[in-house]
């Protein structure tokens, strides 16, 4: 019978501090690309000559694809090591990259996107997948925090950078910019992560899987199908119905089968289901953000792409600083407390951005900027956290693999619902063809705003409690990429 393959002998290379320091690599590689992309959408569409609102497919193509291939990620890594698996996510990634420069077209470019996003849904799970394996319990986020924070340098530098390289140089650098961060990301792979592996024979479960990928990709399609495809009402309804479908089917395979693609264990742990839960609808309103604001700023308010891109950065700088106190703030109030409360205002901040407009102040501007940045950099780390906080080194992996699965389609459903919201109301308004209208940025903002608020009733179901230290699963694990 096959036997769990020990990890390499320790060496000094092998030390915690470095192998966070390389995860971190991996999280600024996608935080930079995505960051880089949404502040070069409305100059990509001129080049291309597209419409600034109907580019999402360049957003949602790496997004879903993430979703869809990030639950064969823990098998993968469980089978040929995390080293292994690590260093082949780092190559695809910066593959996609260099394809998406060498783009001729809007088709190839979402197409390579797709490339991108197989080395991305590898990236991030297993990076995380190895933290959770190298720490103990009660330094679970301390260790999160500190590979969130460079991380989180994607943020800071991707939308002025962006927006620098589209107004002097051409969109295309936005993806050549991440060829040397890859190389250098391969080497301090080969150099620094143990190559972990769980291999014990398990099979995996590709039935349970293609029933999964596509329920995701019927029900993203019909979303998108409202706002960039156009696609009339009555296919929409279908796909709907089809993506219903097939994850009824994944649901009543998993109850039956004795070693599913995700068990429905998983889902004993109230932390963990409402977690995930929490996770989905939350990131949908949380999600939409990245992709808007830039829209609006360059669409609706007269703001360069360098412009735009500037005024981005306190939202990373505020995300930053709050990383270490929003330990503290959940160890005096208890995850329940902090995330209910949190949602109310995350969603609110949302729907504020609707009072936005060209008149107003720059100190104005950049306050609200850095709220918002603030309040999600706790909602990301209290969500993330209370999920997986519960899970046993038993279930480390397959709840990894899903909450990664679940973070990027609720950034991939954020987008389609922004870009279906915008194209609605622009409808209502009478503005179809005027981008610059502000109405239709402002009831889309309300509406996403909304959505987000509803979603603070999944965590009021949370157990009550006020930890004296926020503490996660023995042997287990930012954004975003503000995913962490």
């Amino acid at each position: 019978m096959p036997t769990a393959t020990p990890p390499a002998p320790a060496s000094p290379s092998d030390s915690p501090r470095l192998l966070l320091w390389l995860v971190a690599i991996g999280f600024f590689m996608q935080t930079l690309d995505s960051t880089i992309v949404n502040t070069a959408l409305p100059g990509m569409a001129r080049a291309m000559g597209e419409s600034p609102l109907r580019m999402q497919a360049v957003v949602v193509a790496y997004s879903l694809t993430m979703a869809v291939v990030i639950p064969a990620t823990g098998w993968l890594a469980d089978r040929f090591g995390t080293q292994r698996i690590f260093l082949l996510a780092i190559g695809l990634f910066t593959l996609g990259s260099a394809a998406c420069a060498a783009a001729p077209s809007y088709t190839a470019l979402v197409a390579a996107r797709v490339l991108q996003g197989l080395g991305g849904a590898m990236l991030l799970p297993v990076g995380r997948l190895s933290v959770l394996r190298a720490f103990p319990r009660e330094q679970f986020l301390q260790a999160m925090s500190f590979v969130a924070i460079p991380g989180l340098i994607g943020p800071l530098i991707g939308p002025t950078l962006g927006g620098w390289l589209v107004d002097t140089l051409s969109w295309h650098w936005i993806f050549l910019i991440n060829l040397p961060v890859g190389v250098v990301g391969a080497l301090a792979t080969l150099r620094f992560m143990p190559n972990l592996r769980d291999d014990v024979g398990t099979p995996f479960d590709l039935a349970g899987y293609l029933m999964l990928g596509m329920a995701m990709v019927w029900i993203s399609l019909a979303l998108d199908g409202l706002g960039g495809l156009g696609l009339p009402h009555a296919t929409v309804a279908v796909l709907m119905v089809l993506g219903l479908a097939s994850l009824t089917m994944y649901w009543l395979h998993a109850l039956k089968s004795p070693r599913p693609l995700f068990s429905p264990r998983l889902f004993e742990l109230q932390s963990f289901r409402v977690g995930l839960l929490g996770n989905l609808f939350a990131r949908i309103g949380s999600g939409a953000m990245p992709y808007m604001v830039p829209l609006l700023m360059q669409l609706a308010m007269g703001y360069t792409p360098t412009q735009a891109g500037l005024l981005m950065v306190p939202v990373a700088l505020a995300s930053i600083a709050t990383k270490r106190a929003t330990t503290a703030i959940i160890g005096r109030l208890g995850y329940r407390r902090v995330l209910i409360g949190n949602t109310l205002l995350l969603g609110a901040m949302i729907a504020g951005y609707a009072l936005m407009t060209p008149s107003q102040p720059l100190w104005l501007r950049v306050l609200q900027m850095a709220l918002f940045g603030a309040v999600n950099s706790m909602q990301f780390t209290a969500m993330n956290t209370v999920t997986l906080k519960d899970l046993d080194p038993a279930r480390a992996s397959s709840g990894n693999s899903l909450l990664s699965m679940v973070q990027m389609l609720g950034m991939s459903l954020g987008v389609t619902a922004a870009a279906a919201l915008l194209s609605t109301f622009a409808s209502w308004l009478g503005t179809v063809g005027e981008p610059q209208a502000l109405g239709a940025f402002r009831w889309a903002f309300v509406a996403i705003g909304l959505m987000t608020m509803a979603s603070a009733g999944i965590f009021w179901q949370l157990a009550d409690e006020a930890p004296a230290a926020p503490s996660r699963p023995a042997g287990g694990s930012g954004t975003p990429t503000e995913n962490v």
